[in-house]
């Protein structure tokens, strides 16, 4: 039995031993995934991108003698290690080393900085970070230096594609001087971690405030990547081309673990920009794409792409945001592609359409849960069960989902229900086949091209100005991306303040990014309902007439 980390809300027992009894949870650590690639087609080339081509058996061996390295360092099994890379094939190393060493890797993405990194390290209780020293035109050493001075946790750091600086490690120095023999493969062996164990932690809005961690344990995690790989219909001949940030659960699960379930090639891009993603489906006969609808709304509208042979791409997975009828039918007409219309989150839920379902069924639903042994409801505010085809809450629970956020007993206890399923936010209906059909959410978050955003925490750090009195941060309609961010900000009597001073403020917060509106409102006072609660919907509208979406 494995010893569960302090924070973690285990299985059910009778979940647990159900899942396990019924084989459904697989009995596998992630490492054994990048075992089982290396000794079946050890010398098939298997992680392809900017800078190198590697084979399954040197990523293996990369990968082990990282992963000594690191109990070399002190970091121990069950230890957190913050991995921040971007589409890099050093993901992969990085990754499979915490892997392999039965620590814990959490998740982040690139553009993340001071604001959520302190916050992350801090959750997790992260003693190291693997992190670049450079990426585009981030220099991260800064980053590093101010959120090491306020997280006396962070032992060690390891800078990636670096000499080093300072106390702050090279991964390529650690893996190039480590030595690999039997001695140090039976120290990993020891190491291996118990499938019931938590795997990584990947960071999601949640509902309210600041990221929220999702555990997820070997079982779960590979229990999930083997239904979406039979969904998707992925086999070792694929190529899987991978754009979106790799500390997405999106890109990660869906594209990454996915590739090396089923023994794929998986190239890597550190770029979205259409040039490069059409230049490198051409050259390396790419076959399948996991990314979100933005990114194949601008595929579609891409000037040249008639200039590139894009006719190895046979299969294509959009989630993260709606699919709009006009994408799905272009990437089926322009591209010949099979256009998998998909939901999902970091917290498990995954639901696929099919290579064979009807282009209605598409258009119009998410398709059917990918792991047959997962249960999908919809319930009412009274908490009981719908009918068929009538919308309510979706509540999910089974072998490939999660069981409660990380050290966070009150969110899980709002969450969850008292038989054990997670309230997901999202309102949706079921048809007869099981089909999903997502039609709008309860939970604060806006979803720009597929990241999602917590209305909550922007609100929060613009209420921190001095001369704010009050904030409430909207999803404003945007036909490239979904939803942009804008706030509706109250202004201490007599002050008058502009979009700059807010977002000049915001970045002196350390915030990221997706913290900055995209538009800013200046309201007298913020609009309330009758329970005198801000009222967003009239908030939602206005700014739809200001659009021109709505008449005046």
């Amino acid at each position: 039995m494995a010893s569960f980390l302090e924070g973690f809300t285990p299985y059910r027992k009778e979940d647990a031993d159900r899942y396990d009894r019924l084989r459904w949870w697989p009995g596998l650590a992630l490492g054994d995934l990048l075992d089982k690639a290396a000794d079946v087609c050890p010398d098939k080339e298997a992680f392809v991108d900017g800078q190198s081509r590697l084979t399954f058996a040197l990523v293996r061996e990369k990968t082990n003698r990282l992963a000594l390295a690191l109990l070399n360092l002190g970091i121990a099994p069950g230890e957190r290690v913050l991995v921040q890379l971007p589409n890099w094939n050093e993901f992969v190393l990085a990754y499979f080393a915490v892997q392999k060493i039965g620590a814990v890797a959490v998740l982040s993405i690139d553009r993340h900085r001071q604001y959520e990194l302190g916050h992350l390290a801090e959750l997790a209780g992260a003693t190291a970070w693997i992190v670049p020293e450079r990426y585009k035109k981030t220099d991260y050493l800064p980053i590093v230096q101010d959120v090491v001075r306020e997280r006396q946790s962070l032992k060690q750091v390891i800078l990636a594609r670096s000499a080093g600086q300072g106390t702050f490690l090279s991964l390529e120095k650690l893996i190039a001087e480590t030595p690999l023999d039997d001695a140090g493969l039976r120290r990993l062996a020891d190491c291996r971690p118990d499938p019931l164990a938590v795997a990584h932690m990947g960071a999601t809005g949640g509902t309210t405030g600041l990221p929220k961690l999702v555990p997820r344990t070997h079982n779960s995690l590979i229990c999930g990547v083997e239904y979406v790989s039979y969904a998707f219909d992925m086999e070792a001949r694929d190529v899987l081309l991978l754009a979106g940030p790799i500390g997405h659960d999106l890109t990660f699960t869906k594209g990454l673990l996915c590739s090396l379930f089923t023994r794929g090639k998986t190239v890597f891009l550190d770029s979205m920009e259409m040039e490069g993603v059409c230049a490198a489906i051409a050259r390396e006969r790419v076959t399948t794409i996991a990314w979100v609808p933005t990114l194949a709304q601008r595929l579609i509208d891409f000037e040249g792409l008639k200039d590139h042979d894009l006719r190895s791409l046979r299969a294509m997975y959009c989630g993260g945001g709606a699919s709009h009828p006009e994408v799905v039918k272009a990437v089926r007409d322009k591209l010949h592609c099979i256009f998998h219309n998909s939901y999902g989150s970091t917290e498990g839920q995954s639901t696929m359409s099919r290579a064979k379902d009807t282009l209605e069924t598409i258009l119009h639903t998410v398709g059917k849960p990918t792991c047959p042994y997962d249960t999908y409801r919809v319930i009412g505010p009274e908490g009981k069960d719908l009918p068929l085809r009538v919308s309510g809450e979706l509540i999910v629970k089974g072998p490939g989902h999660f069981s409660g956020y990380y050290q966070a007993p009150e969110e899980n206890a709002r969450v969850f229900t008292a038989d054990g399923f997670f309230k997901t936010g999202d309102l949706a209906f079921l048809d007869e086949r099981g089909y999903v059909t997502i039609t709008g959410r309860l939970k604060e978050m806006i979803n720009r091209g597929g990241e999602s955003i917590s209305a909550r925490e922007i609100e929060t750090l613009i209420v921190g100005h001095p001369e704010v009195v009050d904030c409430a941060v909207i999803p404003m309609p945007d036909l490239e991306l979904g939803e942009r961010v804008c706030a509706y900000v109250q202004c201490s009597p007599g002050v008058r303040l502009s979009f700059a001073a807010i977002i000049a403020y915001l970045k002196e917060q350390k915030a990221s990014v997706l913290h900055l509106p995209e538009r800013i409102e200046f309201i007298a006072a913020l609009p309330v309902t009758k329970a005198e609660k801000v009222d967003k919907l009239a908030l939602m509208e206005d700014i739809k007439k200001k659009l021109g979406l709505l008449p005046s």
